[in-house]
């Protein structure tokens, strides 16, 4: 949804998208907290959704994978 504005799920091109207002306690969106205090390395999830069918998609900016693959509080499977 967020490259090609269009519904996987529904074909809709009916589409909002929710960016992080940059707020450590995600105001406006999603965050991963990989830091040990909340106002550090914190990682941002933008939210796209779809208003027909309320299919929902989060993406992770590629700058910020790094901090994921290399924090202490997350688990890989």
């Amino acid at each position: 949804m967020k490259n090609n504005k269009k519904c996987p799920k529904c074909g809709s091109n009916n589409i909002v998208s929710i960016q992080n207002d940059g707020h450590p306690d995600g105001t406006y969106g999603n965050n991963i907290m990989c830091g040990a205090t909340v106002l550090s390395k914190v990682v941002f999830v933008e939210r796209y959704i779809c208003c027909d069918c309320g299919y929902t998609e989060e993406w992770i900016d590629k700058s910020n994978i790094e901090m994921l693959l290399n924090s202490k509080k997350i688990k890989r499977t």
